[in-house]
């Protein structure tokens, strides 16, 4: 799956608000341009994503059955 399909997916699904989904292409698209950044932007961005992964924390807890 694409980052596009991907996308798609997550708008046929209501699922946009979902964070971990958010998470997940943005890790898409940046594997697909991967080929175009250099070491350093890749890492940089990398991190970045990780950071907002890791700050997702425990949100879900407790409205698990309304967000899974």
């Amino acid at each position: 799956m694409d980052s596009t399909e991907l996308a798609q997916y997550m708008e046929a699904t209501d699922s946009i608000t979902k964070p971990w989904l958010l998470v997940q292409l943005r890790l898409k698209k940046l594997q697909e341009r991967r080929a175009t950044l250099s070491d350093s932007e890749y890492l940089h961005q990398l991190a970045d994503i990780h950071q907002d992964l890791m700050n997702l924390g425990q949100w879900w807890r407790g409205i698990e059955d309304q967000v899974f």
